[in-house]
């Protein structure tokens, strides 16, 4: 399956360098390993979209909102550090 999604120019420039190998975005659709997700660079000050585009797969996904870790009480106090972590070499 395909999605697209918009994306603020500096999260696209970002992906589209590779310094930002993830994406967190509400979870109001359904999206599983293998997808297709096409980020359409958008101009929040034009309220626009630029012209760019990215097409990328979806390598992993996790979803936050039934783990069994955290309190919500704990997860509205502190939120979620998401974090792209790579090998020491």
């Amino acid at each position: 399956m395909t999605h697209r999604k918009k994306t603020w120019p500096d999260y696209f420039q970002m992906l589209k360098d590779g310094r930002k190998r993830f994406d967190v975005r509400l979870a109001d659709f359904e999206v599983k390993e293998g997808d297709t997700i096409v980020f359409e660079e958008w101009d929040p000050e034009l309220k626009d979209f630029t012209g760019r585009k990215l097409e990328m797969k979806v390598a992993f996904v996790l979803k936050t909102k039934d783990l069994p870790y955290w309190s919500d009480e704990d997860v509205a106090k502190h939120g979620f550090n998401i974090m792209q972590v790579e090998n020491i070499e």
